[in-house]
């Protein structure tokens, strides 16, 4: 979760430090600071509880080091207090280390430290990192033998930097398993060391990614990549094309409004050059399959976390319903700790929108073992996930700044859609008319949901009616089911407010117990194969006397009627359905957020990337 931005260059290391922060605040936001060392030897420590602009608020005297790094935390061991913010230090004050992941056997190691005298400041895991770096380096060792060393102590997966008044010309970074990204930039005249990407685009011109288990040692003119066993590792850097413009409001108030209303632009970039209207086929560039391999497949294993999962729900009917495998849908903090039943003729789709996310990166691990094909569909260019993916599906949504996902959902589903199609198409299970009428459909779907997001207004006036509710409900059936969990997910994440998801048919099983006629209750009553059933739902939870939002298809009258308040989209084939409705409980949850003075962009205990268990 964390974010980490390092600089060694010819430039005032705090102005730098200061911007990459801000562009990784969407990683953690519970406390923030940053260590930088002078030419002389001296070190300058500024560290805060609270957002950046508490960091800023309290900086009165800076300093002008040119080496240096930040930090932005996302809470898990300590509170998100002055203490527990980072960088720690070691007892004599000469080493500063930020990280993110934990340190799974940091008790063991704190116990061991201060039976040998050592004092700790804090209650994080972390802090018994730069007291290790003191011992290796009171024995002798350079900071990168120091740090490569502490690293072979520390159980679990990791992200570090370090720095030392020893060596004040230098910051080594380390990557230890799935714990977070750790990145070297190339720039003029400077070189930087970050957790993801976004924090160095306004500076890097090229970027090498570490891989697992991977050191580098970086000062203003070189950086020295080795594994954590001392063997060098060379590797061609990458050009880095984002501009970083995606990252303004421009005239939204938040960034979250600003990436719904963004969505049919960001689904045109889903699609882009993968359909081929004048042969009628999906075409999937540089996909590394055989035909042969694609029609042995015997099963689809879909695997993400929160959002992403309820994209992989839906993927799982799309795939089904157009390719004829067999296809589940995996919770991935759950896939990594059984023992899946997946071989060579099983497809492995993960989707995780920054691609660091740690359970889907540990699944994608454990597919790999068994010899699964992979294919990841993520937003984020040279992610760890994309590395360890046979090929990737790229979302091409650009950047996503608010916690909440919403486009990077979409488009993911997009994503899933276009492999149902070309796995269809490829095993036969679609004929030449039926591509035909899909593809004639998702060309438009664009436009269609540009309609669904320009009703704002109406959003709105719902969100004035019910902010207050202290508990939601939503229902629905089938491919919106998920679309269900999700509205839900929305309204907990942004709002604050208690909301379930449930499978409409499931609801007088026991949630009925909760409708009264304080619980606003959303159903998802589209006009398609499952559109009695939920109206019977609909009518269970009015004699209830439960109030109910109803999304309906536009035109079906008697639906609308139905409820107490309406939302309409547009009419659509089954399987696409999800994406539009999708946008009005995003824009719901959105306004009620706003109406309720919440934090929208970043809400309080989530970070947009999630790197630790």
């Amino acid at each position: 979760m964390c974010g980490i931005i390092g600089y060694a260059g010819s430039r005032p290391a705090l102005p730098i430090l200061f911007d990459g922060l801000k562009r990784l605040e969407y990683r953690g936001y519970d406390s923030s600071g940053v260590a930088i060392l002078d030419s002389e030897g001296g070190l300058f420590l500024h560290k805060d509880a609270g957002k950046l602009a508490d960091l800023l608020a309290g900086l009165e005297d800076p300093s002008e080091g040119r080496v240096g790094f930040g930090h932005t935390r996302w809470a898990t061991h300590g509170k998100p207090t002055l203490e527990n913010a980072h960088p720690h230090t070691d007892c004599t004050g000469d080493v500063a280390v930020a990280h993110n992941g934990i340190v799974e056997n940091h008790r063991h190691l704190r116990e061991e430290l201060v039976a040998e005298g050592h004092t700790f400041l804090s209650t994080t895991d972390t802090e018994v990192i730069p007291h290790l770096i003191e011992g290796h380096l009171a024995r002798g060792a350079t900071l990168e033998e120091a740090v490569r060393q502490t690293a072979g102590r520390l159980a679990g997966a990791q992200a570090i930097v370090a720095l030392s008044r020893q060596e004040p010309d230098r910051l080594v970074g380390v990557r230890i398993g799935h714990a977070g990204g750790m990145a070297v930039g190339y720039g003029e005249d400077e070189l930087l060391l970050a957790s993801d990407l976004p924090a160095m685009v306004t500076r890097a011109k090229s970027v090498t990614y570490l891989a697992d288990r991977e050191m580098a040692v970086i000062t203003r003119h070189k950086a020295q990549v080795t594994t954590l066993e001392g063997a060098r590792v060379s590797r061609k850097p990458l050009p880095v094309t984002d501009d970083g413009a995606g990252a303004v409001k421009g005239p939204y108030r938040h960034f979250m409004l600003k990436e719904i209303m963004e969505q049919p632009e960001s689904l045109m970039g889903a699609l882009s050059d993968r359909m081929d209207l004048e042969r009628m086929q999906v075409t999937l560039p540089g996909l590394p399959y055989t035909a042969e391999q694609v029609n042995a497949l015997e099963r689809v294993v879909i695997v993400g976390m929160g959002t992403s999962y309820h994209s992989a729900l839906v993927g799982r009917e799309m795939i089904e319903t157009m390719s004829r495998i067999p296809t589940q849908a995996e919770n991935a903090s759950e896939f990594r700790y059984r023992d899946p039943v997946i071989d060579n003729k099983t497809l492995v789709i993960s989707i995780a929108q920054s691609g660091e996310t740690v359970d889907t990166l540990a699944a994608m691990v454990e597919a790999k073992a068994r010899g699964a094909l992979q294919i990841t569909i993520c937003n984020v260019l040279g992610s760890e996930a994309t590395r360890l993916a046979d090929y990737t599906l790229y979302i091409n949504a650009g950047p996503e700044i608010a916690v909440a996902s919403t486009k990077t959902l979409t488009g993911s589903m997009v994503c899933l859609y276009l492999l149902a199609i070309f796995l269809g198409q490829h095993r036969g299970t679609l004929d030449q008319g039926a591509l035909q009428d899909i593809l004639g459909e998702l060309a438009h779907l664009p436009k269609i949901v540009g309609e669904v997001v320009d009703r704002g207004p109406h959003y709105e006036a719902l969100a004035r009616k019910y902010f207050h509710a202290a508990d939601f409900m939503v229902l629905g059936r089938g491919v919106n089911y998920p679309v269900a969990l999700e509205g839900a997910l929305k309204l907990k994440e942004i709002s604050y407010i208690h909301a379930e998801g449930y499978q409409a048919g499931e609801m007088k099983h026991g949630p009925i117990a909760l409708v009264d006629e304080k619980m606003p209750v959303v159903a998802i009553a589209l006009k398609d194969k499952l559109h009695e059933k939920m109206l019977g739902n609909i009518e269970e939870v009015k004699a209830r006397d439960g109030k109910v939002i109803v999304v309906a298809t536009e035109g079906d009258d008697a639906t609308a009627h139905a409820g107490d308040d309406v939302i309409t989209v547009p009419e659509v084939s089954y399987l696409l359905s999800p994406i539009l409705v999708l946008a009005p409980l995003q824009m719901l949850a959105y306004y009620i957020a706003v109406r309720r003075g919440c934090d929208v962009d970043q809400p309080r205990n989530l970070a947009k990337t999630v790197t630790v268990e």
